[in-house]
């Protein structure tokens, strides 16, 4: 027999449906692992330090082997948050979380790494260290309140060492491996990076906006598969608050990612010196792409702390505004260490104030020394496919001792007031490269070992000076040049130590004077002969 409900008793019944159902939902929420920090006596008004709070939702969240840690809309004030594993930190959109800037806050001191030097020092914001499975996440925004950090360091660390904090940071690193050269570490007030996790597993840091870092912004050391996604860093001018600086980590991804900072925007390093080769952990198979990058003394920064080794590399699809380099690897004698195997692809730069891209091994300047382990190395370094309008299109400067080797640039148009400088390298290769200059050379070279050209070419050529110029340059071939209307000299020989140029394939009707030789330059330094 068949039952029929009354139109009255039909909607009563799809009524207590609907909140048996409602009511089950906020019932399986409430028991799911979800730790509101405001249920452990945070304040989101900002008025009351949080940090015990955070703290006993973190410790409730991991007994429980492990959840999520939740701060709803609201303003919030705290000292250094310690992830432990399997949590995850969900900052919503709404909330900010104030780190304070009372330094106490940040003691007691940690083991941590500054500038590729292992120490004890003030804890990280954040920190973690030999955890796993830890995330930052959220639309919400953390600030570093950064100011009173950078101000300290700038000024009174500067003066004398005979702060509290300095006090104990000499204390607990007495016997610390030093870097070769004096500098911060002596003064012993180091600042804390804003995201440091330390030898953990599966990191992810996803969606926030992070502002005003006292010093570096997101930081991990010594991990393994770490994804930094969708996230905005936004930090005024200020001493060393680059954006992404993954150190002696494994298997990173940056992608999606908005930076503007008072230093380089992301930056890749391995430990300095002989700290850095003693732990000896490479920064090996990262991912950079679908990046922008705004204010920053560098896009993407290789170095100068590489003294572990750096390998594996990819840099793509990103875009670069106004910073002062765009790609730069960089190191010095003393480092040690290798880099290798990094790949730059589908990179767009406006606005750069320097160089598009630097490869440097004077970045501090030494004298030549016998090769041993403080020797740096860099190879095998391609780039392709780069737009840039920069002040000079490039700068290579490899060591005596020890030239660049194996970089090629294929597919890259530049518009810049100067062009390529190619120093103590060898094994290098220009393909379909055109740079545009105000002044002087497209390509200036100098004590270079094969040197391949083909392809090249400047649409801005100058009467008053060559499109190439070579100097002690030994075993060139040069190919498919076709000079445009208005080039004076389009290739200029100088230097004894200069032979063995090879040239084929070229169109020199709009050159004036395809090759000129100095007086140092042997005769028969060109390998063929040249055509009109």
């Amino acid at each position: 027999m068949k039952v029929r409900l009354s139109g009255i008793t039909s909607i009563l019944f799809h009524a207590l449906l609907f909140f048996a159902v409602t009511a089950a939902s906020a019932a399986a929420k409430e028991k799911a692992p979800f730790y509101n920090v405001l249920r452990y006596g945070a304040k989101n008004d900002g008025s009351k330090l949080a940090t015990a709070a955070i703290r006993k939702a973190i410790e409730a969240a991991s007994s429980a082997g492990g959840g999520t840690v939740f701060f709803p809309a609201g303003e919030y004030l705290t000292g250094p948050i310690h992830l432990k594993s399997n949590i995850t930190i969900h900052i919503d959109a709404g909330a900010l979380v104030k780190f304070s800037d009372n330094f106490d806050d940040y003691l007691p001191m940690v083991p941590t790494r500054y500038e590729g030097t292992d120490v004890v020092s003030f804890s990280p914001l954040f920190y973690a260290y030999k955890q796993e499975n830890i995330t930052i996440t959220g639309s919400g925004t953390i600030d570093g309140q950064g100011k009173k950090w950078w101000a300290f360091a700038e000024g009174e660390s500067r003066k004398s060492s005979d702060s509290k904090w300095q006090k104990e940071f000499h204390r607990l690193n007495q016997d610390i491996l030093r870097p070769d050269l004096p500098g911060v570490v002596e003064r012993g007030f180091l600042r804390p990076p804003f995201i440091q996790p330390m030898y953990c597993k599966n990191v992810l840091v996803e969606g926030i906006t992070i502002i005003n870092s006292p010093f570096w912004t997101v930081n991990p050391e010594f991990c393994e598969n770490v994804t930094i996604t969708g996230v905005t860093i936004n930090n005024p001018p200020s001493p060393n608050t680059d954006g992404i600086n993954p150190e002696s980590c494994k298997n990173v991804h940056i992608s999606n990612c908005h930076i503007s900072v008072g230093d380089d925007c992301i930056t890749i390093k391995s430990g300095k010196d002989r700290a850095g080769r003693k732990m000896a952990v490479p920064a090996e198979n990262y991912t950079i792409t679908n990046c922008t990058m705004l204010s920053g003394h560098g896009g993407v920064v290789i170095g100068s702390e590489m003294s572990g080794d750096v390998r594996k590399i990819t840099i793509s699809n990103c875009v670069f505004d106004g910073t002062d380099r765009g790609i730069r690897i960089k190191t010095a004698r003393g480092r040690g260490g290798i880099v290798e195997e990094i790949r730059v692809d589908n990179i767009i730069m406006k606005n750069i104030k320097d160089q598009a891209i630097v490869l440097d091994m004077q970045y501090a300047v030494t004298k030549p020394e016998p090769v041993t382990e403080r020797t740096p190395r860099f190879r095998n370094i391609h780039f392709s496919n780069i737009t840039a309008q920069v002040n000079q299109a490039a700068y290579l400067n490899g060591l005596e001792e020890m030239p660049i080797e194996n970089i090629t640039f294929s597919d890259i148009n530049m518009d810049a007031k100067t062009g390529f400088v190619i120093k103590q390298s060898k094994n290098i290769e220009l393909h379909n490269v055109q740079v545009n200059t105000e002044s002087g050379p497209s390509l200036d070279a100098e004590n270079v070992k094969m040197l391949e050209i083909g392809g090249f070419k400047t649409y801005t050529p100058h009467l008053h000076a060559p499109a190439i110029k070579l100097t002690n340059v030994e075993d060139a071939f040069i190919y498919n040049a076709f000079p445009r209307p208005g080039t004076g000299v389009f290739l200029l020989l100088n230097g004894k130590d200069t032979k063995s140029i090879n040239l084929g394939g070229n169109n020199f009707r709009h050159a004036q004077t395809p090759v000129k030789m100095e007086q140092d330059v042997k005769e028969n330094s060109v390998q063929q002969a040249l055509s009109k």
